[in-house]
């Protein structure tokens, strides 16, 4: 029979075995974590073993690299079924809101795969996108062990990729708030109470294994006073518009891409980062340089604005045809040196401001990824965890709600992974009620009390055993599944023996209640059965009414 921990599951509410559950997937996905650390670290130590970083490859090696990278990755892909092939946080997105999250094996370990071979390689992508689909898989993983309930599931794979961004960034409250904000879009306490123990996992495997850094404590930064406070408006709205066109230009790129073979994506990708890594060669990888050369002192607004330009279109040139791999750190890295050049610009007009430059670049950092991504909150906090200094939380507001409202109501920005979910033709959107009944699994619903009747009874011995049941209905197995037994609404009695038919549709165990109203909407009516192993395991049943009474109760 079904396992008593699952009917508590399948409620829409906290529970011990919720939490518990939260934890172990945050165990096992900050694991897979650190194996794609270790494992990217490792290959870059291969291909980089007698340079620094980037930037001290031989040119033939620099050119060479991303044309490999894309060349390996290619391969890869084309040898995979194209169910497996999309990948990154937006394809996350959409299976957790119309799949509950599920993602198979296949597609995870495919992404672990390329994005290491993407980043070794070169290319101006970040690691957080695949933390976030390695995280989902890890759910869906420990889900199907335990054949845990749909509704279940979609709260275990936030708890992957909550524990996923922990510990990558060591940022569990960033971790947290990027799943309610950006993925879910909700926020209930029992969703939130499990992803916080799964995050928390997360940073605690991250501190155990790397210590307990903060990426970006680091840096120096120094207090702004209040009379500086006018000019974070200004860089603000700079920040705003630089967002916006980056947007516009990444959605554009992505687009003309989504028309092109698989061949031709990954060439381009690889040829634009070959010639952009010759000519500007602190635009290969990740944030890390980028952010360097914000902070230093010896920076120049020249040689800034080179490399943001070079990192915008590195980045496009990745992320816009196809190459596996996030856009956070990215974008990390144009704000960080947009930061740096808007302090350096200003510098001559307001001389103490040069002070204070590397407070603009780690506040320009987080901002450009709350404002291109729809995360400020998520962006927030992940900057005081980056840097360990809570006092940048004032500065970093002034800087990013102007920003934030000039990029997404002025210059009409998007929600970068929404737009590319459009892209993809693949749906996000639910509708509020569905939305709600997919909180809670049939088991917390269905009536257990079914009686199943023998095949091959006769009709009078049919009518005998439905008199002898309390609810007057009977399951009865057929061919085609299971049909439900009544008595017509005009029985009288014993001499008219008319009993009402009714072939019923079936749900697994795990089906939550935005299946039960798929079925029964449009007729209003009716019933579903409920079956644990197969169709012709009937476990209980849930009727038309019974749904009614539900949502009616304000239960969802």
């Amino acid at each position: 029979m079904i396992a008593d921990y699952k009917f508590k599951l399948a409620t829409a509410r906290i529970s011990l075995q919720l939490c518990l559950l939260g934890l172990l997937v945050g165990a096992l996905a900050s694991g897979l974590i650190v194996l794609f650390q270790l494992a990217v670290a490792g290959l870059q130590h291969l291909v980089l073993i007698q340079s620094g970083d980037f930037t001290e490859l031989p040119l033939a090696m620099r050119a060479g690299l991303p044309i490999l990278g894309a060349g390996i990755i290619y391969l890869l892909v084309s040898r995979t079924k194209t169910a497996y092939r999309r990948m990154g946080i937006a394809y996350v997105i959409h299976r957790v809101k119309c799949h509950y999250g599920r993602i198979s094996l296949t597609s995870g370990v495919g992404q672990f795969i390329h994005a290491v071979v993407a980043l070794a390689c070169g290319f101006s992508v970040g690691k957080e996108g695949p933390a976030v689909h390695i995280g989902a898989t890890a759910a869906t993983m420990m889900s199907k062990r335990w054949a845990l309930p749909d509704n279940t599931m979609r709260i275990l794979s936030s708890c992957g990729i909550a524990a996923g961004i922990a510990a990558i960034f060591n940022t569990p409250l960033a971790g947290v708030i990027f799943v309610l904000e950006v993925v879910l879009r909700d926020y209930k306490i029992h969703y939130f109470l499990p992803i916080m123990l799964a995050a928390i996992t997360g940073a605690i495997i991250y501190r155990t294994v790397f210590g307990d850094i903060h990426v970006y404590s680091h840096l120096e930064l120094v207090r702004l006073p209040l009379d500086q406070y006018p000019t974070l408006i200004m860089f603000g709205l700079v920040l705003g518009i630089v967002a916006a066109l980056f947007n516009h230009a990444l959605l554009q790129v992505t687009q003309r891409a989504s028309t092109l073979n698989l061949a031709t994506r990954f060439g381009i990708a690889g040829l634009a980062t070959a010639v952009i890594a010759v000519l500007v060669p602190g635009a290969m990888g990740s944030e890390h340089g980028a952010v360097s050369l914000a902070h230093s002192a010896d920076a120049t607004i020249l040689g800034l604005l080179v490399l943001l330009t070079a990192k915008i279109l590195a980045t496009i040139a990745a992320i816009g045809f196809g190459i596996p791999g996030g856009l956070i750190g990215p974008l990390y890295g144009m704000g960080a040196l947009l930061g740096a050049m808007v302090a350096l610009i200003l510098s001559p007009m307001l001389p103490q401001l040069q002070e204070y430059q590397g407070i603009y670049a780690a506040i320009g950092m987080t901002a450009m990824m709350g404002v291109c991504l729809n995360a400020p909150m998520a962006s927030l906090l992940a900057l005081v965890e980056l840097t360990n200094d809570a006092s940048l939380i004032l500065p970093y507001l002034l800087v990013t709600l102007p920003g934030f409202l000039l990029a997404h109501e002025g210059l009409g920005a998007r929600a970068i992974f929404l737009r590319q979910l459009d892209i993809m033709g693949l749906e996000y959107r639910v509708p509020p009620l569905e939305q709600a009944l997919q909180k809670t699994g049939v088991l917390a619903l269905m009536d257990r009390d079914i009686v199943l009747a023998r095949p091959g009874l006769a009709d009078d011995e049919l009518l005998a055993l439905l008199k002898s049941v309390e609810h007057h209905r009977l399951l009865r197995g057929t061919e085609e599944g299971q049909e439900l037994i009544t008595l017509h609404a005009d029985f009288t009695d014993d001499s008219n023996s008319a009993l009402k038919r009714e072939a019923l549709p079936g749900l697994p165990e795990r089906a939550t209640l935005a299946e039960v109203y798929q079925l029964l909407e449009p007729k209003r009516g009716g019933a579903v059965y409920i079956y644990m192993d197969n169709p012709n395991t009937p476990v209980g049943l849930i009727t038309w009414s019974m749904l009614y009474r539900f949502f009616r109760g304000g239960e969802i």
